[in-house]
C-alpha cells in the first residue's frame, strides 16, 4: 500500500463532486471487506472498533463499552487492513477521550502506520441524558474528541470528523476538519440494526442544517451523512437528490454487515435447496461404480 497524503486525498474527493459523482466511504471491519469495498471504487476506508464487533455479529454500540481497549484495536486492525489495500485513503476510528494516550503521539503513530487521517470513533456523540452529562462534566466530554482533530490537522491528517449538531459542526470546522460526517444515529435494517431512527425528512433536515453551520466556518468544507435511515443505495440516492451541496455519504453497517447477511443468508438457503438423486438413480450409480471396481 503507498501512503496517500491529506492534500492527495483531498484532490481526489474534490474531483469526484467535481464531477458530479458522490464520495463513498466504507467502514471496513476486516480484510476482506476493505478489498471488496475498494473494488467497488470506495473513496476512504475507515477502520474502527465497532467494525470489529458488528462483524463478529455485535450490535455497533459494543464500540461504546467496555469491551476493549478501542485505540489498541484499531492498531491491530491495521495489521490486517491496510497490507490488502492498494490505492484508497484507510482512516482509523480514534478514540479521543481515552485517557491512557498521548494524543499527539498516538496520532503520529497513526501516520507513521500508513493511515492517510482519522475521524473521532467511539465517539460519546452518541450518548445522551444524565451519563453524556457526566461524561463532559468529568473530563471525557466531546471537547475532547475536538481537540484531537485539532491536533491530527496540525500533524497533516485527513480529517473527517462525525457532528450530531451544528454547534458540533462549527467546533469541529474551526478544529481545522476537512470534511464533516452528519451523523444522524445507528443504522436501521437487519439483525442488529438500530429500532429507533429520525425520519428521512428528519434526516435530511438535521444533515443540511449541519452542512449550513460548518460552511459558515469554512465555506469550503465538505459534508456527507451517515447512519439512521440512510442504509439502502436506494434509499440514500433519492436522498441526495434532496441535499443541495451534500458530497456523499459513509456507510458502514450498510456496507459491510448488511451485504453479509444478505448474502451468506441467501448462499446457504440456495445450497439447502439443492435435490439430491433419487434412491434408484443412486442404487443404478453404485452398481455401475461396483462393476468398475
Amino acid at each position: 500500500m503507498a501512503f496517500i497524503t491529506r492534500t492527495e486525498a483531498l484532490k481526489r474527493l474534490r474531483a469526484q463532486v467535481a464531477a458530479g459523482k458522490p464520495i463513498v466511504g466504507c467502514g471496513a471491519g476486516t480484510g476482506i471487506s476493505a478489498k471488496c469495498a475498494e473494488a467497488g471504487g470506495a473513496d476512504l476506508l475507515i477502520i474502527y472498533n465497532s467494525g470489529r464487533y458488528r462483524m463478529a455479529g455485535r450490535g455497533s454500540l459494543a464500540g461504546l463499552l467496555s469491551y476493549g481497549d478501542a485505540n489498541g484495536i484499531v492498531v491491530e486492525m491495521a495489521a490486517e487492513v491496510l497490507p490488502v489495500v492498494k490505492d484508497t485513503p484507510v482512516l482509523a476510528g480514534v478514540n479521543g477521550t481515552d485517557p491512557f494516550r498521548l494524543m499527539p503521539v498516538f496520532l503520529k503513530q497513526l501516520k507513521e502506520m500508513g493511515f492517510t487521517g482519522v475521524q473521532n470513533f467511539p465517539t460519546v456523540g452518541l450518548i445522551d441524558g444524565n451519563f453524556r452529562a457526566n461524561l463532559e462534566a468529568t473530563g471525557m466530554g466531546y471537547d475532547k474528541e475536538i481537540a484531537a482533530i485539532a491536533e491530527a490537522h496540525k500533524l497533516d491528517l485527513l480529517t473527517t470528523p462525525y457532528v450530531f449538531d451544528t454547534d458540533q459542526a462549527v467546533a469541529m470546522a474551526k478544529a481545522g476538519a476537512d470534511m464533516l460526517v452528519a451523523h444522524v444515529g445507528l443504522t436501521t435494517g437487519g439483525s442488529i440494526g438500530a429500532g429507533v431512527a429520525l425520519t428521512i425528512d428528519e434526516a435530511i433536515d438535521r444533515v443540511m442544517q449541519i452542512s449550513a453551520a460548518g460552511r459558515k466556518v469554512n465555506r469550503d468544507l465538505l459534508t456527507i451523512c451517515h447512519g439512521g435511515p440512510f442504509d439502502e443505495p436506494e434509499t440514500v440516492s433519492a436522498a441526495m437528490l434532496r441535499m443541495p451541496g451534500i458530497a456523499g455519504f459513509f456507510g458502514a453497517t450498510s456496507i459491510e454487515r448488511l451485504p453479509t447477511e444478505r448474502g451468506i443468508t441467501g448462499q446457504v438457503k440456495n445450497f439447502k435447496g439443492m435435490q439430491l438423486a433419487p434412491d434408484a438413480a443412486a442404487k443404478a450409480q453404485q452398481r455401475k461404480m461396483d462393476t468398475l471396481a
